[in-house]
């Protein structure tokens, strides 16, 4: 097991994240074809209570685990790293074991306030009732999971976090699929019982996952542990002041998460009742906040990923060179940061959008309000990926009321447009976009400013990065011009899942070929990565095959 450097570390944290997204959006289709609406509608109740107290449970700490350990790790106080990661599992076994007991006590009233005064289409409380009883077991093992993996990160090691993802992922899948054949096509159990074996597949999961780790870690642990004698500085840290910084370190990414949900509250509580209100029917209304909520945000988070990839590997990396003052390397990291998201997000959210239609109907079906929503929706990937990436840049560089101010006026300016925007663009008839632009609205104008903070406060040049992002777009839109230019010799006009299959794999193919072949004679490849140990690799692979 070997350390990734930056680079490296992005691109396998990405690359496990965006498998896992890829099979979590995949299992969909089988298990839907499996259950009846009300399954389904039972089957998201258990997971909208789980992951609320999961976040209250996990929020902050992994993140902030793996920030402390690579700054400690840096300094070479290795006797208060261990600590650190005792210190944070305690934390958080005990706050899984609260939540968890809260969860067993209050899932009958969560169940009552959850159906209201109606049956939903058959699940009764009890049904509710069980099933947030069952999910609520991964609150046991998911927290230390989520602690360990970002100790493990704070050293630098993404491979096996990365793989312990996909293991989770894997395994969750497979015992929601097989359990839910088995349930109700051989045994034919009521529905309730394979919803039932479907959320447990969590704690499932996540057991083979943290299984893995520790005997990774094990058969590693000279690479974790090391038996130098503890310095006299260190001897000054004591359990209380480590909690402190635990607990503030964590603190802010609470808050952040917090307002990240918060912000996709304003949709909740604006979108349906102003469309409905400026003339449109309810189910324009209510597929308009489902693709904005649910069924686009899925397809979405395949490119948000990307992001989230990237900050798993940049916060342990940037955090050692920030304790050093190494602001020469921090530049560096925070232009290689842009330039490789923008790198591979832009034009995979171009090409979602050129390809909105035939994507939208291999996962759901064809309608064609949800496509043309999804169409502008679909950008937002690219500025929320980057607002992400900025956000974290500066948490991590301890500008914490800049990041929580930042956020904060992001959201306060979504809630008041929001409603606004609908109004503007229902002028032009297409009122159910108003949502959309308000969130790009309220996300660009917050890029641009932790631009400018990041460049004055961290001393980040851009000059670079700009070349590259200029090549990148021209690129990208290149690309587009040419499938365009494609659709009028085959046209996108497919109805049926199989055949928006073909034309989507046929078009992405073309579409990859060019700009590969674009950003190779552009001279993008070795601007982002120069002659890096993957170039390195890969030229070597090229040569034997040559040879």
């Amino acid at each position: 097991m070997k350390k990734n450097n930056f680079f490296e570390g992005s691109f396998i944290a990405t690359f496990g994240i965006i498998v896992c997204k890829i099979i979590g959006l995949l299992y969909v289709i089988p298990f839907y074809a499996m259950i009846t609406s009300k399954g389904a509608a039972l089957y998201s109740f258990a997971y909208s209570i789980y992951t609320v107290f999961l976040s209250l449970s996990t929020s902050g700490i992994p993140i902030a685990m793996s920030k402390l350990v690579s700054e400690y790790n840096s300094l070479e106080y290795y006797h208060t790293k261990e600590k650190i990661y005792k210190l944070g599992k305690n934390i958080i076994v005990g706050l899984g074991i609260f939540f968890f007991i809260i969860l067993i006590l209050l899932a009958p009233n969560l169940a009552s306030f959850i159906l209201g005064n109606n049956s939903s289409g058959g699940n009764t409380v009890a049904d509710v009732t069980l099933v947030i009883r069952i999910i609520s077991t991964a609150l046991l093992i998911v927290p230390i999971l989520s602690v360990t993996k970002g100790y493990i990160q704070g050293h630098k090691y993404m491979t096996p976090t990365s793989i312990s993802n996909i293991i989770e992922q894997i395994i969750r899948v497979a015992v929601i699929l097989i359990g839910c054949f088995i349930s109700l096509k051989i045994m034919g159990t009521d529905e309730k019982v394979a919803i039932a074996i479907s959320v447990f597949a969590a704690t499932i999961g996540a057991i083979l996952a943290y299984l893995y780790l520790i005997l990774k870690m094990k058969k590693n642990e000279k690479l974790f542990k090391n038996k130098a004698d503890i310095k006299i500085e260190e001897k000054k840290l004591t359990s209380k002041y480590l909690i402190k910084q635990i607990i503030l370190y964590a603190l802010p990414f609470i808050i952040i998460d917090l307002l990240k949900s918060a912000y996709n509250l304003v949709d909740t509580f604006t979108i349906t009742r102003t469309l409905t209100s400026l003339g449109y029917s309810q189910t324009v209304a209510d597929l308009t906040f489902a693709t904005i909520a649910t069924w686009g945000n899925k397809l979405s988070m395949i490119i948000i990923s990307i992001s989230i990839g990237i900050t798993t590997s940049l916060i342990p990396s940037l955090a050692s060179d920030y304790v050093l003052k190494d602001y020469k390397e921090i530049n560096k990291k925070v232009n290689q940061a842009i330039q490789l998201l923008l790198f591979i997000t832009i034009p995979m959210t171009i090409g979602l959008f050129f390809l909105a239609k035939p994507v939208w109907i291999i996962f759901y079906s064809y309608d064609p309000i949800s496509i043309e929503v999804f169409k502008l929706f679909i950008f937002q990937a690219i500025t929320f990926s980057l607002l992400s990436v900025l956000l974290n840049i500066t948490q991590t560089t301890n500008y914490t009321k800049v990041t929580i101010l930042t956020l904060l006026f992001s959201f306060i300016g979504n809630a008041i447009l929001n409603i606004p925007m609908m109004h503007l663009f229902n002028n032009f008839g297409i009122g159910y976009q108003g949502a959309s632009v308000s969130t790009l609205i309220t996300q660009i104008i917050p890029i641009i400013f932790l631009l400018f903070f990041i460049n004055k406060k961290l001393k980040v040049n851009y000059k670079k990065t700009i070349i590259s992002i200029i090549k990148v777009i021209l690129s990208s839109l290149i690309m587009l011009l040419s499938l365009f230019l494609l659709s009028k010799i085959y046209p996108l006009d497919c109805l049926t899942r199989s055949s928006a299959l073909i034309q989507t794999i046929v078009y992405t193919i073309i579409g990859i070929f060019i700009y590969l072949v674009l950003i190779i004679k552009l001279g993008i490849i070795k601007d982002l990565f120069g002659n890096s140990n993957i170039v390195q690799r890969l030229k070597a692979k090229l040569h034997k095959k040559n040879t």
